[in-house]
């Protein structure tokens, strides 16, 4: 592929990720509200309902800085939200965890949640939607492996 293409698909893609993000974040922010979380304490929150994680691997799987992540979990503990546990694989690095409390906020916002994934899939159609999320799963495995091989060289 010539360089100059390249760049552009480079450039609409980022431009349409970003512009994708501010959407995800302000519908986040607004299905959240209601059940007294903001987009990031959900955000936390749900990375830990399947179970208990370490601040660290939250923010491996979220694409974001520990210290960020470090400062919503300890809010969410503070809030009563979640608590953390001790983690047999680290003296130091504990897992953290919803409480009950927690999980029943996450339950508030389901029924918002279904709502706006039937109307996206209504939009897109089944198919495209899962192709859709197919192609961003892709791009972030392909920026990862660049990525990767920049810090390897650098």
């Amino acid at each position: 592929m010539e360089a100059h293409l390249a760049r552009q698909l480079l450039s609409r893609t980022a431009l349409g990720v970003f512009r994708l993000n501010g959407q995800f974040l302000a519908e986040s922010e607004r299905l959240a509200r209601p059940a007294g979380l903001t987009a990031a304490w959900w955000q936390v929150l749900g990375a830990v309902l399947p179970e208990p994680q370490p601040v660290s691997g939250i923010a491996r799987t979220m694409g974001i800085t520990r210290q960020s992540v470090q400062r919503v979990a300890d809010l969410l503990v503070r809030e009563g939200l979640a608590e953390y546990l001790p983690n047999p694989a680290h003296r130091r690095a504990k897992l953290l965890a919803p409480t009950a409390e927690g999980r029943a906020s996450i339950a508030r916002i389901e029924p918002a949640h279904a709502d706006l994934a039937g109307r996206l899939a209504a939009e897109l159609g089944k198919e495209a939607f899962a192709e859709t999320a197919a192609a961003l799963e892709r791009l972030t495995r392909a920026m990862e492996r660049v990525m990767e091989t920049e810090e390897a060289a650098g």
